[in-house]
């Protein structure tokens, strides 16, 4: 009778290792969304939070002095974009999906246990132990696919990343060129109605036409109508910000903006078009994703290939019948008769030429997108120079009216069509600035890196260390 009591320690110790396994499962967690506490947490999101100080901190390797700046300035307000923009969570989510595919690519396979008891007769007993053994190098294979798409994954966060700063840099553009363009407005409105009560002064005189005074008010009337125009401009633009941000429009009321180098964009000798075309090539996030979604599926066809090969099954077997105990080795696999993978191996190779496809899809337009790019900066510099060459003679014409005015050559109404007259071409000089920044941003997104100075940010891996 000993033998059987042997037989059910050892059908207790295996039951036993099973429950063990199964202690150091996962349980799952509920997360639910509220909606109210969201949105109560986005309310409260501040450029003065101290935990956006710990992140730029971490990210330039230096704390920001002072904090908070006096002035935000683009690289500031990127680092704040960096922190808040929701777009960036999203992308760390799929990168976090892309590394749990690792970890399900390089798992092994189970073993498995089969326990048969004896029915009616307790002297039989049926103990099976199955060890899974891959072959042809298929774990290695699909581990390598999956390092492939977790680069893919953390390339589409760095590029996530500068989808974000350049929102910012655009917003910010747009509210800067908003704020000076209805400051110039509301300077010139106040010339227009000056000029309006002397002119009505004088046509009431007699000493000009009364359609003089009239044509002069409805000037001033299309003005207030531009300033009306420039105010909403200006609120939109700075709502446009905000969302670029990540922060509610309110969070940026009370906060000073500046761009020093915003008037002095580099001259595009310093870009030429060799340079400017190889950082596309080389430097674009969606050339290198490309390239290493074509690497991933490499890696397939070489595991669809692999699959050809047959796996095994070997392990152990004990029975116990009738006081007697045997024991035996086992070996099963699957006979590749029937078919030999064409299937999964003609779809692999049918995406990988799909990615081939892509990546020289994708090439080709950057090298397309970098060359009409720098050609279209090219032509609004050229354009700002101009339109700065007529504001500075505006403007030193203004002075000299302004001179003659003093010496009692000219009157006040000379000086007044002057500055109007200044306050056009500055306004013109601004919409060329803002059309010459835009287009250093098409350019920069061509290449995706900063070429202007000082806008430089840490490489992306950093910034997502110190979130």
């Amino acid at each position: 009778m000993r033998e059987p009591r042997s037989g059910s320690i050892k059908t207790a110790v295996s039951i036993g290792l099973v429950l063990t396994a199964a202690c150091s499962m996962q349980h799952y967690r509920a997360e639910p969304i509220a909606p109210d506490r969201a949105a109560a947490a986005f309310e409260a999101r501040t450029l003065q939070d101290p935990a956006l100080a710990a992140f730029a901190r971490d990210a330039l390797g230096q704390p920001m002095k002072p904090w908070p700046p006096a002035a935000w300035d683009y690289r500031a307000l990127s680092l704040a974009a960096l922190y808040f923009n929701p777009d960036l969570e999203a992308a760390r989510a799929r990168l976090a999906e892309s590394q749990a595919q690792m970890l399900t690519a390089g798992a092994r396979p189970n073993p498995g246990i089969g326990l048969v008891p004896g029915v009616p007769s307790p002297y039989l007993l049926t103990l099976e132990l199955s060890f899974p053994l891959e072959t042809a190098g298929k774990r290695g294979y699909r581990m390598q696919a999956a390092r492939d798409l977790d680069q893919a994954a953390r390339l589409e966060l760095a590029l996530a990343a500068w989808t974000v700063r350049g929102a910012v840099r655009t917003a910010l553009v747009d509210e800067l060129t908003a704020a000076r363009s209805r400051d110039l407005l509301r300077a010139e409105v106040s010339v227009r109605a000056e000029q309006v009560q002397i002119l009505k002064t004088l046509s009431g005189a007699g000493e000009i036409p009364v359609v003089e005074a009239a044509a002069a008010e409805i000037e001033l009337s299309r003005a207030h109508t531009a300033l009306g125009d420039g105010e909403q401009q200006a609120v939109q633009s700075r709502a446009a910000l905000a969302a670029a941000i990540g922060i509610s429009v309110k969070a940026l009321e009370a906060v000073q903006l500046d761009w020093p180098d915003m008037d002095s964009p580099p001259s595009a000798a310093a870009l030429p078009l060799a340079e400017i075309e190889r950082s596309a090539v080389l430097n674009r996030l969606d050339v290198r994703s490309a390239l290493a979604r074509y690497a991933a599926a490499e890696s397939s066809v070489q595991l669809e290939i692999a699959k050809q090969y047959p796996d095994f099954d070997i392990g152990p077997g004990y029975t116990y019948e009738e006081k007697r105990s045997y024991f035996t080795l086992g070996l099963s696999a699957t006979l590749p008769l029937l078919n030999r993978n064409q299937g999964p191996i003609a779809e692999a190779e049918a995406r990988r030429r799909e990615a081939g496809a892509a990546f020289l899809e994708t090439q080709s337009r950057v090298i397309l997108k970098s060359q009409s790019a720098l050609e279209a900066y090219a032509a609004a510099l050229e354009r700002l120079a101009e339109a700065s060459r007529l504001a500075q003679l505006q403007s030193r014409q203004c002075a000299a009216v302004r001179a003659s005015v003093q010496s009692g050559e000219r009157g006040r109404l000379d000086l007044d069509d002057a500055e109007i007259a200044e306050s056009a071409a500055r306004r013109e000089r601004l919409a060329a600035l803002a059309q010459a920044q835009h287009a250093l941003g098409d350019l920069e997104d061509a290449v995706e890196r900063p070429l202007a100075r000082g806008d430089e940010l840490p490489a992306i891996r950093d910034l997502d260390a110190a979130r």
